[in-house]
């Protein structure tokens, strides 16, 4: 659906929501009531276009972490399991058992309601449990795919040069002030459309962490990790500058545990918001200060799983 087929104009975050009756800061019928896209309507043909021409170099970097390295997780949740079987002589197959929510993903409009048990559009947690309907699936998103303009805000490389000190695997938070900072010395202004990775280092600690300290990060209750900051004023950024998408290495977009304002719930059940989680940035980011620039195309195809919660992201930054 493009902007020209919205049921009425752009709106405000602060006049969200749309309907009294409505959770609060959620945009439902904005698209209308049967949509299942959310903000990845802002990823219109035109912009499409528009993000090919960040092509330069035709340098291309997967950015899917690997499926087997979230391998300790104290039992939350599964880790993959994978099976290699002979199924005639010289002839192999596979099987693979995982749990959409480990390694790199993106978080669908089922993952997480409002506490009233409504999701993105008024869609009920009964109605899912039920599986009576796919409507929010993610297979709504894999008849375009999430194809745009990505921005990394490469706070890594941000904290080396200021003398910030942080354990990437601890609770740190980047605010909102210090991503536009970062973006203004790259150079680079956020648009309508973009889809933003943000690089915390989180995937590539855990990755060399000893077991010991697996073990200690998933005891901690809340479970902590770095990220964005929760703020109304961040929710309200990301919406009037209509970001379509929002990712990054961490487990979760935004800091964790979170301020009251729990963005996980606004941007997935309010806004229609896709979360990316776990992505592998650290060779882009290389490749983004060897050429000088943050911005590239970002190619991402999930899963034709109907009625999925979450899918491999199979994305591509491509310079």
């Amino acid at each position: 659906m493009t902007p020209d087929k919205m049921t009425k104009p752009y709106p405000k975050f602060s006049e969200l929501p749309l309907d009294p009756s409505h959770p609060p800061h959620s945009a439902w019928g904005l698209w209308g009531i049967d949509d299942e896209l959310g903000t990845l309507n802002h990823l219109t043909p035109e912009r499409t276009v528009s993000a090919a021409k960040e092509v330069k170099t035709g340098a291309r970097f997967g950015l899917n972490w690997k499926l087997e390295q979230m391998d300790y997780t104290g039992g939350f949740r599964d880790v993959l399991k994978h099976e290699i079987f002979e199924l005639g002589k010289n002839m192999n197959d596979e099987r693979i058992t995982l749990n959409t929510q480990t390694s790199t993903q993106w978080d669908g409009l089922r993952h997480w309601g409002f506490e009233d048990g409504r999701f993105y559009n008024g869609l009920k947690q009964k109605e899912i449990l039920e599986n009576k309907t796919s409507r929010l699936g993610i297979q709504a998103w894999e008849k375009q795919g999430i194809v745009g303009r990505g921005v990394l805000i490469d706070y890594v490389s941000f904290a080396e040069r200021k003398g910030i000190k942080y354990d990437s695997l601890d609770y740190h938070v980047v605010s909102l002030s210090i991503a536009k900072q970062i973006a203004a010395e790259c150079n680079f202004e956020f648009q309508a459309g973009d889809i933003i990775l943000l690089r915390t280092g989180f995937t590539t600690a855990f990755e060399s962490a000893p077991l010991s300290r697996k073990r200690h990060i998933m005891s901690q209750s809340p479970f902590q990790y770095p990220g964005f900051e929760s703020s109304l004023k961040v929710l309200e950024w990301l919406w009037n500058t209509k970001i379509a998408a929002v990712a990054g290495d961490c487990p979760g977009f935004e800091a964790w545990p979170p301020t009251e304002h729990v963005m996980h719930q606004i941007l997935l059940a309010g806004f229609g918001m896709p979360i990316g989680e776990m992505f592998a940035l650290d060779e882009l980011a290389e490749e983004c200060k060897k050429q000088g620039r943050w911005t590239f195309m970002f190619t991402s195809e999930v899963l034709n799983l109907k009625g999925g919660i979450a899918s491999p992201p199979n994305a591509l930054a491509i310079l």
